[in-house]
């Protein structure tokens, strides 16, 4: 190929068993790069699910449009508070009984990303509906290496009983690729790293991954001379792109090393752990976060989803000094010192999709930054979890869609508006209109410009 020729947007660098595909680079596009050409860039779709609602007084803003406040659970997104929106008023009626008897979390989890009211059975069928990210992803999903990304900090049960009669799956997923079947998330950030940039030819996948084991080598080991060569045809700003690229990639490979040594150190507690599981709750979300915004950044998916936890998950959090489990906290009764722990817990979460958020905007695209071309949606099913209400709902909307969404405000919508309206506006954005979504009344107003 003539040094003149734009590179193919698709451009790996290639080693044995190892496919490293590369961001988007100014000698990608022809002429002058990106920005100067008037390209645009590929618009990114995450959602990302926390469970057991949320204390509602230390998350929603007193004050309505850019003027808004930061509440306490809300704080530790200072640094991306331009980049936001905080969507109030937002509603599941399909979350809701609706004659159905109790089940809230299965349903409230089962609903997010579907609008549908998943079905209560006595046996083993299950049904919900197609999500928004795989309508999403059956239209663009052909455009990249991967459809779209399921990732979970859970595993959970796939099968049997887990919510009042409601199947495990409910609680347990949150992407539908149809009525009947769940897309299983990966949950371990190894494995993820692996089929990120591992080539697809399994023979020399699997001898690449021994010898590093063996050997002690990095991924980039296999790919320097490819990675050498095409830093000599590219210019000055594509080279600077590159090596840091290169950085991240090799310092997440560093911080699994460093966990699977401290998973073999510690013995677990008398547990076994997946090999690349890290023992810190906080590390495992920023592996598998950062993971994601590799995946968006070199276009190998621009659909992704993250469950932070499953919905009505235990989990305790010694780490923040909360060593009671989440769910029985959230059935708080008012009580003060519970609502505390809840809020703290809340903001623990909120911290890890800050930081997320965070490395999205750090990472130049075009004229601006890859969180600019993203729609992130974080929130629950739930609001307050001692009630268990599908109504006015946290949810925030990070990113500018492209410069579809002008960010940094608080909107409140009307009493009981659906959430479904939301995602039909979403699927839009993603150049995916369809007649209606879920529960849908119509286009969400306000957000898109």
């Amino acid at each position: 190929m003539s040094a003149n020729q734009p590179l193919p947007r698709r451009t790996f660098l290639r080693g044995l068993g190892v496919g490293v595909s590369l961001p988007l680079l100014d000698a990608m596009v022809p002429l002058r790069g990106l920005a100067a050409s008037g390209q645009a860039a590929p618009i990114r779709m995450g959602f990302m699910f926390v469970p057991n609602g949320m204390h509602m007084p230390d998350w929603t803003p007193t004050r309505d449009g850019r003027h808004f406040d930061l509440p306490k659970i809300l704080q530790t997104m200072e640094p991306v508070r331009r980049d936001i929106t905080v969507l109030s008023g937002l509603t599941h009626d399909k979350g809701r009984g609706n004659s159905d008897g109790p089940g809230d979390h299965a349903r409230s989890a089962g609903v997010f990303l579907t609008g549908v009211q998943p079905l209560k059975s006595q046996g083993s069928e299950i049904r919900a509906g197609i999500s928004v990210d795989q309508v999403a992803a059956s239209a663009v999903g052909r455009e990249t290496r991967f459809a779209s990304l399921e990732l979970g900090a859970e595993r959970g049960r796939q099968s049997g009983k887990c919510d009042s009669g409601y199947a495990c799956s409910y609680s347990n997923n949150i992407s539908w690729r149809d009525a009947a079947t769940p897309m299983t998330k990966e949950t371990n950030p190894r494995l993820l790293f692996e089929r990120l940039f591992g080539d697809d030819r399994q023979q020399e996948r699997l001898e690449s991954e021994q010898r590093r084991r063996n050997f002690r080598n990095s991924l980039l080991d296999f790919v320097l001379e490819d990675a050498q060569r095409l830093s000599r045809r590219v210019g000055h700003q594509d080279r600077a792109k590159l090596d840091e690229y290169l950085t991240a990639v090799r310092e997440i490979e560093h911080r699994l090393e460093r966990s699977e040594k401290e998973q073999v150190a510690n013995g677990f507690d008398g547990f076994e752990k997946p090999e690349g599981i890290p023992e810190a709750y906080g590390e495992h979300l920023r592996l598998l976060g950062d993971m994601m915004v590799l995946a968006f950044q070199t276009d190998a998916t621009r659909i992704a989803t993250f469950m932070l936890a499953n919905e009505g998950s235990n989990r305790s959090y010694p780490q923040i000094g909360v060593r009671e489990g989440h769910h029985s906290l959230s059935h708080h009764q008012n009580d003060p010192v519970k609502l505390r722990k809840i809020s703290e817990i809340n903001q623990f979460h909120a911290q890890q999709v800050s930081y997320i958020l965070q490395r999205l905007k750090s990472i130049p695209e075009g004229d601006g930054t890859l969180l600019d071309n993203c729609m992130i949606l974080y929130g629950a099913g739930i609001s307050d979890g001692n009630r268990h209400n599908n109504e006015n709902l946290p949810v925030i909307l990070a990113g500018k869609a492209g410069g579809a969404i002008a960010p940094g405000k608080h909107i409140r919508y009307h009493f009981e508006t659906p959430m479904s309206n939301l995602y039909l506006s979403m699927l839009d954005r993603m150049g995916v209109p369809q007649p209606r979504f879920g529960d849908s009344t119509g286009r969400l107003p306000g957000l898109f410009v």
